[in-house]
């Protein structure tokens, strides 16, 4: 078994800031801040490798790896008639040892 030849994909500035649409900050994510990671939701149509130069990228940071989760919509009534939330991805981004991003304050 090879392993998959690595291929540099080079990402503008501006799909940078397609990819990454907002941090996700909940109680499940605070506490993964405390092991070097952070949580973004970012575009349906983002892969693995556009996140993980999006996130080098905007904030100066090297990332580790990157997991990827797919959120389906909930099922909810709107005005009385049955309707579907969007589906969304969520990518749970792993940082180096020593570098860490401040979500609070934003870009």
């Amino acid at each position: 078994m090879s392993a998959r030849p690595s291929v540099k994909i080079v990402v503008s500035r501006a799909r940078m800031y397609e990819v990454i649409r907002a941090p996700l900050i909940t109680e499940k994510t605070t506490n993964g801040s405390e092991h070097s990671q952070v949580t973004f939701k970012v575009s349906a149509d983002a892969t693995k490798p556009e996140i993980k130069q999006a996130v080098e990228g905007l904030f100066k940071v090297k990332v580790k790896a990157v997991n990827t989760v797919t959120v389906k919509g909930k099922q909810k009534l709107f005005k009385g008639r049955p309707g579907v939330r969007s589906d969304w991805k969520k990518a749970i981004v792993s940082l180096v040892e020593g570098h860490k991003i401040d979500v609070t304050t934003g870009l």
